[in-house]
């Protein structure tokens, strides 16, 4: 008898991937932190902002996500400002974003539609919020380094603005990788 055929599942996320020299500063910052310390979390995914978080959907069906995908239109390209460091305690550093209501409707309207298109609900059933930001140290950071780079990172400065025309989807492989681009 033959094996029943199953369709691959794979794991995807929407973000939006620094550009340009802000994104050399925050890969820059995920490198130093694997040279010194051995972290290398935050090195599996190109810098981004996650605007849903990843899920996982049948490879075979993949062109059908991007052409949906493709269908989402937000109402004009605007400026994203990153500012400092923060952190959720006692496992994530990351680069800070100022508010910014731009951002929140696109995360609002981009989570409406694929729950719509899509079917895609667990951005919407997340009860932590959408915060915004860049991460550059988790998973593999442990408690006892956490509060010793904290103490560094809460002071460090780090600034730069982006113009928000696309947003991206993500695809894991061994690692993140931008699958494909999308206009807003």
């Amino acid at each position: 008898m033959f094996a029943a055929y199953k369709p691959m599942q794979k794991k995807y996320f929407i973000a939006i991937v620094l550009e340009g020299d802000l994104f050399e500063k925050a890969e820059s910052i995920k490198h130093e932190l694997y040279i010194k310390f051995g972290i290398k979390g935050a090195l599996r995914s190109p810098s981004h902002v996650t605007l849903h978080r990843p899920f996982t959907w049948k490879e075979e069906k993949e062109n059908s996500l991007i052409s949906t995908l493709k269908g989402f239109k937000f109402q004009k390209p605007f400026d994203v400002e990153l500012s400092g460091f923060n952190c959720f305690e006692p496992r994530v550093i990351y680069i800070d974003t100022v508010k910014n209501e731009n951002l929140y409707f696109l995360h609002a309207q981009l989570t409406q539609f694929v729950a719509k298109n899509l079917k895609l609900l667990n951005e919407a059933e997340d009860m932590r919020g959408f915060h915004p930001h860049v991460t550059v140290a988790f998973r593999d950071l442990k408690k006892n380094l956490f509060y010793k780079l904290w103490e560094e990172f809460k002071t460090k400065e780090f600034s730069g603005k982006m113009q928000i025309s696309s947003i991206s989807l993500l695809k894991l492989n061994k690692t993140w990788e931008e699958l494909e681009k999308f206009d807003i």
